[in-house]
């Protein structure tokens, strides 16, 4: 029963990803530069992708931990609401 939630949120993290790169990868690009300047721009282009895919990689493990905290809390208040529903069944 588990299982589904998970790939579903997979398939989310995936889905949002894609989107994010797709917005990265069509972003606008100053039209007026000359050909030394479109050499340093893409290796200071490079360099800021390489931060864009760290600050990326970081939030997306963050989003998941907290997910994992989200649904271990969630659990257990299921847990103890199932516990109580059962107690007052037999009592």
């Amino acid at each position: 029963m588990r299982g589904w939630r998970i790939k579903f949120i997979f398939l989310l993290m995936v889905y949002f990803a894609g989107f994010a790169t797709a917005i990265y990868c069509i972003a606008p690009v100053p039209e007026n530069q000359s050909s030394k300047s479109c050499e340093k721009s893409f290796a200071l282009s490079a360099l800021k992708s390489d931060e864009f895919a760290k600050s990326f990689n970081s939030g997306m493990h963050k989003c998941i931990a907290f997910s994992k905290e989200a649904a271990l809390r969630a659990v257990k208040i299921l847990k103890q609401k199932l516990d109580e529903r059962q107690q007052q069944s037999d009592g």
